[in-house]
């Protein structure tokens, strides 16, 4: 079957449209018809290879679409089903088997290494293998082949279009307080950075009852926005003093119970975690790449019992955690449509260049035939 896909060829280099030979589903294996897919840091970091992701490679890993075919042994969903894909997990090793497929034991071979496990991918262009199967969808495509573990299945009458960042920034951001901190009401919550997986936080820290929500970004209008979504106090970084003070003083000295970073910046999040109460969190979500050393005081970390944890993909399952998301937004409590642009697929490199400008908070391209959600 022939498709059209958004190839990376080179570190850093542009997303080039070519067409390509998609293969039919392989047992648990699941044929998917793209909607609409968003654009995330990752696909950037990938892109700059500043991960292990092998090119010649079609990213993209929050797409939403309606599936085409399945392979044997697919039970969850079949064709015309609309579904929304998020990353993927083995389903057998301890963290799966805990229902937590974020930490799955496999998670880097089966979601960046761009391949599947018979070191196949999928994807082809005149006998020239691409890789694909990134976060087990490279849904950059018109078309994706993903796995029975790594799609969920959604509700006909919500704009499919709109849900694919469900699989992974929104989910992110709403599952790191309400999963991994599981944020209690009358909690304070501080917010450091407000993309999408910040204000995705900052409307679950709404949503869970939190009683101070602080915004923290150096952009203006994002702190708008903040502040509409949920946030009772915004604060830019920037000018005299450092972070941790001026959060302290928000809140009478005491501190904040939860801090979130999503800048994956070092010296931010120590900040963040001197921010915190006696008994808080700090939760790192931003991509902080390995070898990448955490200055920490340790003497603030232990006298008030103090922690500093890392979460990926908001301690969510998928299966589980996807649905609730798609209800709470039905519900008007995650109005993520609000810092939402649409692109037509062939705008691809604009999209990327709008959001790594920070001109636009969450990219999302519409495949041929997809018109914007009304």
């Amino acid at each position: 079957m022939r498709i059209t896909a958004a190839v990376i060829r080179e570190p850093g280099g542009p997303f080039n449209l070519e067409h390509l030979e998609i293969e039919q589903p392989l047992p648990g294996e699941v044929l998917v018809k793209v909607a609409a897919t968003g654009v995330c840091h990752t696909d950037m970091v990938m892109r700059d290879r500043l991960l292990p992701v092998p090119q010649p490679v079609v990213l993209g890993h929050e797409g939403a679409g309606t599936v085409l075919a399945v392979g044997a042994g697919v039970d969850k969903v079949k064709p015309g089903d609309a579904v929304v894909m998020s990353f993927n997990s083995c389903g057998h090793c301890p963290s799966c088997s805990d229902a937590l497929p974020a930490y799955c034991h496999e998670f880097f071979p089966r979601n960046f290494f761009g391949a599947r496990s018979d070191g196949s991918s999928g994807l082809s262009r005149d006998g020239e293998m691409i890789h694909a199967n990134i976060f087990g969808q490279s849904s950059f495509a018109t078309h994706a082949l993903c796995h029975q573990r790594n799609v969920v299945k959604v509700p006909a009458d919500v704009p499919l279009a709109l849900l694919g960042p469900l699989g992974c920034g929104v989910l992110t951001g709403a599952g790191t307080v309400l999963n991994a901190l599981k944020v209690r009401a009358g909690s304070s919550v501080a917010v450091m950075g407000v993309g999408t997986v910040g204000l995705s936080a900052i409307m679950a820290a709404k949503v869970a009852g939190a009683a101070r929500i602080i915004a923290i970004d150096p952009v203006a209008s994002r702190l708008d926005l903040a502040s509409e979504l949920g946030a009772t106090h915004v604060l830019d970084p920037r000018g005299g003093g450092n972070l941790a003070e001026k959060v302290m003083g928000l809140t009478g000295g005491v501190g904040v119970d939860y801090a979130i970073d999503t800048s994956a910046r070092s010296e931010v999040i120590r900040q963040g975690l001197m921010m915190l109460a006696p008994r808080g969190e700090c939760a790192v979500v931003g991509a902080v790449t390995f070898g990448q050393d955490i200055p920490v005081d340790g003497g603030h970390l232990l006298s008030g019992g103090r922690k500093l944890r890392g979460v990926v993909e908001g301690d969510a399952d998928p299966e589980q955690f996807v649905p609730q998301l798609v209800a709470l937004y039905r519900d008007g409590k995650l109005p993520f449509d609000r810092f939402v642009r649409f692109f037509p697929f062939s705008a691809i490199n604009e999209a990327v260049a709008e959001s790594e400008a920070g001109r636009v908070i969450k990219p999302i391209l519409l495949m041929p035939g997809t018109e914007v959600p009304k």
